[in-house]
């Protein structure tokens, strides 16, 4: 098929102004296909999208996307690594209703229900489901209709999204749906990979969190925050140098090696031990505040 110049300038799904073709990616963490995917960026709002987003997105989450557990074992094992979001967490809402959307095996909500917030859970995957309602003991809707979920609940203290929103076709109206269920005062707290990063800015489409196609839309700090403040909502914390995202910082240099065709020889226990380098390395421009590989923000309902 011949591309034409105006495959290279199409309209923001947020905002409607131009948007200019970023970068055409392949499947790089999962290989699923060898299908190129072209992400644009809005030359106005800085929204990084996907499109067109494919009809059967289902495939690139396959069976074995998650791994399920067989017992609440695992979740007080891995429950130290998730201590962080919850400490960030109870510096500004320690108690009440707490709803996680896209839980996966449900290690944030377990410690969270351990804490003692009341906690419940929208989940898309099946499996996850199963195991979060029939072992974790954690109250869970199994549905892809966050909104339509959302409708059905009463309203939350604590609404939170580790790493989802940049999964959603639609995360302005996921928000929108988010911050009907907020009780005044209650905050709303994402995490998301971060387009303006250290590491996207110079790996492209080679970084891993560009995740094509998985990940629908890489939204700006400053684009979440106007969101959120149309929403009714005022920022009450944001980082991109807390402990998740330079875990995540790590993350990004061992799987860019290890994703590489030219460096298909190596084992993966030498991709890790070189990725810790290079993340130190480059440590000095990650820490810097905006340049994290994945931020996270704490907002506050107050209208």
């Amino acid at each position: 098929m011949m591309t034409t110049s105006n495959d290279y300038r199409i309209p923001c799904p947020y905002c409607s102004h131009e948007s200019f073709l970023l970068s055409k990616a392949k499947d790089r963490n999962r290989k699923i296909t060898d299908h190129s995917f072209s992400y644009y960026r809005c030359k106005s709002c800085g929204l990084v999208f996907l499109n067109p987003v494919p009809d059967d997105i289902d495939q690139y989450y396959p069976d074995n996307y998650y791994h399920i557990p067989t017992s609440t074992d695992f979740l007080s094992e891995t429950a130290p690594g998730e201590q962080h979001k919850l400490d960030q967490i109870i510096r500004f809402k320690d108690s009440g209703r707490l709803l996680e959307i896209g839980p996966s095996t449900g290690t944030f909500a377990w410690i969270s229900k351990q804490h003692g917030y009341e906690v419940q859970t929208i989940e898309m995957d099946a499996q996850c489901s199963n195991y979060l309602n029939n072992v974790a003991g954690i109250p869970t809707i199994n549905t892809a209709d966050t909104c339509g979920a959302l409708f059905t609940l009463d309203p939350f203290d604590v609404i939170v999204m580790w790493q989802v929103i940049e999964h959603l076709p639609s995360p302005w109206e996921t928000l929108r749906s988010v911050s009907e269920k907020v009780k005044l005062g209650g905050i709303v707290v994402l995490a998301a990979p971060n387009p303006s990063s250290f590491g996207f800015r110079l790996l492209g489409k080679n970084g891993p969190h560009l995740d094509a196609p998985r990940h629908l839309r890489l939204i700006p700090m400053q684009l979440l925050e106007q969101w959120m403040s149309d929403l009714g909502f005022i920022k009450e914390f944001e980082t991109t140098n807390d402990h998740a995202s330079k875990q995540w910082n790590t993350f990004s240099w061992y799987y860019t090696l290890r994703n590489s065709k030219w460096l298909a020889w190596m084992s993966d226990s030498l991709s890790q031990k070189l990725g810790h380098w290079i993340s130190k390395l480059a440590s000095p421009w990650e820490r810097m505040e905006g340049n994290g590989a994945t931020y996270t923000m704490v907002f506050r309902k107050h209208n």
